[in-house]
């Protein structure tokens, strides 16, 4: 069976996989009484608080699943950090529902526990055989060695990519629809990337890399059967159980190809949705004055009058445009 095939069919059982338990999870959740509580001060979103949430389960399964089947290094540890991400989403989460309110972990435990799963994800590209201390620059066929230093830089990969899906997370559908893009540029690449490895006959780094397609593809189909359920309005969110694993998900595609700059073009809204929310601050502090409404910049589109249904398109079209730019960016030699 081709690379190719192989991806497409795991991606199908992945979609029918997420869209078949998503009812069940829905039925689950709300019988545990699993609900979202809406900041206070997002107040058109106030008809949202009793939501299920902790939806991420819905993809995440298929991509656990999957993972395990092909069972390689690069699908068993994108997986193992996803999951040790979607954990703590799910500790956060679990404080909310438990006490009923909006905040939960503690800042800095939550920021502890992300350094931990990526300090465990520097080490592995670091020791890696497959990966390396190594770094792609697009445009060129040139890889910067950086030694130890891809540790801290990983790190800081898989710190701002949680958080930054994270924060994209505030609309139905919005964080699923920019992964889904997402998802599916990486997927584009890896195949690329695997029929590279073939072509040069380095079998054993083809496996590694359509492992990882695997995931990516398992990701991907997770996704769009759980969009199903999530688009507006939603039945369920995903919580911090989902946007933390997303943004785990994101980053392991891209630092297991050796491609951490790549997230700035696929994830181009991710990042946008930090810069608003860092800007917003220190604009504040400086000023006493406020950039926009509200941050990150999906909420201030929303106060602007905006249907979240469109602000949500138009996201997933410049996310579109963002992973076909990612595209370009590491195959233009």
């Amino acid at each position: 069976m081709s690379g190719g095939i192989k991806l497409l069919i795991y991606f199908i059982a992945s979609v029918v996989f997420s869209a078949l338990i998503a009812p069940l999870v829905i039925k689950i959740t709300a019988k545990l009484k699993a609900k979202q509580t809406v900041l206070g001060y997002v107040k058109q979103h106030e008809h949202k608080s009793g939501t299920p949430t902790m939806g991420g389960f819905i993809f995440l399964l298929p991509a656990l699943v999957f993972s395990l089947v092909e069972f390689k290094a690069f699908s068993i540890v994108a997986i193992a950090l996803t999951v040790g991400f979607c954990l703590l989403g799910f500790l956060d989460d679990f404080i909310k529902i438990r006490f009923s309110r909006n905040l939960g972990l503690k800042p800095y435990q939550k920021i502890i526990g992300q350094l931990g799963l990526s300090a465990a994800a520097g080490y592995f590209v670091y020791a890696s055989d497959f990966v390396g201390t190594g770094i792609a620059l697009p445009f060129t066929d040139f890889t910067l060695n950086v030694s130890w230093g891809i540790i801290p830089i990983v790190i800081l990969v898989y710190v701002a990519t949680t958080n930054s899906v994270n924060l994209t997370d505030g609309l139905d559908g919005l964080a699923g629809y920019t992964s889904l893009a997402y998802f599916l540029g990486f997927a584009l690449l890896i195949y690329l990337t695997y029929e590279d490895a073939v072509s040069a006959g380095d079998a054993a780094y083809a496996e590694q890399v359509l492992s990882l397609g695997v995931f990516c593809v398992a990701m991907l189909g997770g996704l769009a059967g759980y969009l199903i359920f999530n688009g507006f309005p939603a039945k369920i969110m995903m919580g911090d159980t989902g946007s933390l694993a997303l943004g785990a998900g994101c980053a392991s595609v891209a630092v297991f190809l050796r491609n951490p700059f790549l997230i700035v073009s696929s994830g181009i809204m991710f990042v946008w949705s930090s810069i608003s929310v860092i800007l917003q601050v220190l604009h504040f502090k400086l000023t006493k004055k406020r950039i926009f409404l509200m941050a990150p910049f999906h909420h201030h589109l929303e106060m602007k009058g905006m249907h979240e249904s469109k602000i949500v398109t138009l996201y997933f079209v410049i996310s579109l445009v963002g992973g076909a730019l990612t595209l370009i960016f590491a195959r233009t030699i």
